[in-house]
């Protein structure tokens, strides 16, 4: 994971439609400062309010520093990020920013398959043009619910026919078969989505080779292998101090260790963001998040504190 500790209040420049329902918005530095580099697959914390606070993938060009592009799809009975920018965001209106962060980062392969599902495209659209950059062989099978609710087609098309577009009302659900089975091994398959899609390509594609980013949790499964699994009391040891912090069940190690006096940056609470993640100095991780591959989990060198707990009675954090 890439990490960035910026932080700035940008201005909204141009607001466009890039679809039904979707919003794409163009933030700016107010002096012209160019804004930090990324690369495909990065995200970016936006606060919109006290206590609204969302994440959005960068969707623009990496080499353009003077602007960061973001999309927001609107979502009905959402929690109010989408409503608050569709609504009431206005251009030259100022948003607090933090990152960018990279959970999703494209790696070198000389093959991809990427899957997109509704706004999932948003982290895809410039990993296409790194693999084309690079002259890397890839096809993208992109799915909405409709063709006017599918963002950025106009920008996909000139792509030819590496792209298949593939409206549900138009198509039904999206055939994965064609696109994932029988794979050269030098293949890397990238998907985003909603769960379910995520899901479905999940059990066609061997871990090593897939990589995902998911706009919600996956139901978290304790070390036991069971999802739900009843949470356990332990110690947190803050290796920077020495102190122990207790961490109770039904209390995160993030609210534990904020309890305590310690500060530490978060986001999403919820193990999609990655914001959270800390290094584990000593213990068993009981990896809960979305994030983390699972070679990382096995490693077990870092873990995301918001939703993620301990194997045993004690774990040390660089905190």
């Amino acid at each position: 994971m890439t990490r960035s500790r910026y932080e700035a209040e940008l201005v909204v420049g141009r607001r466009e439609t890039a679809a039904d329902g979707v919003l794409v918005l163009t933030l700016r530095h107010p002096l012209a400062e160019p804004l930090p580099a990324w690369e495909p697959g990065a995200h970016v914390d936006v606060v919109l309010g006290p206590g609204l606070e969302r994440q959005y993938s960068l969707c623009g060009d990496p080499a353009d520093r003077s602007a960061w592009r973001i999309a927001v799809l609107r979502e009905t009975g959402g929690r109010g990020g989408s409503a608050y920018v569709h609504g009431e965001l206005r251009s030259g209106d100022r948003l607090r920013v933090r990152g960018p962060r990279n959970n999703f980062r494209l790696e070198r392969a000389p093959r991809y398959r990427f899957v997109a599902g509704g706004i999932g495209i948003t982290p895809i659209l410039p990993m296409l043009a790194a693999a084309e950059e690079a002259g890397a062989e890839w096809s993208l099978l992109y799915g909405g619910r409709s063709r006017a609710g599918m963002a950025f087609r106009e920008e996909l098309g000139r792509y030819g026919d590496r792209v298949a577009i593939v409206p549900e009302d138009e198509s039904g659900l999206l055939d994965l078969a064609p696109a994932l089975d029988d794979l050269p091994p030098d293949t890397l398959v990238y998907c985003c989505g909603p769960g379910p899609l995520l899901d479905a390509v999940e059990a066609r594609c061997p871990a090593g080779r897939l990589r995902v980013e998911r706009f919600r949790p996956k139901e978290a499964v304790a070390a036991s292998g069971v999802a739900g699994a009843p949470a356990t009391e332990f110690d947190v040891v803050l290796a920077r101090s020495g102190r122990t912090v207790a961490v109770p069940p039904g209390v995160s190690v993030l609210d534990a260790v904020r309890e305590a006096g310690v500060e530490v940056l978060y986001s999403c609470t919820e193990g999609t963001c990655g914001t959270c993640e800390t290094e584990v100095v000593e213990g068993e991780p009981d990896h809960r998040d979305s994030v983390l591959t699972q070679e990382e989990r096995a490693a077990g060198e870092t873990m995301l504190i918001c939703v993620s707990r301990c194997r045993g009675r004690r774990l040390a954090l660089d905190l």
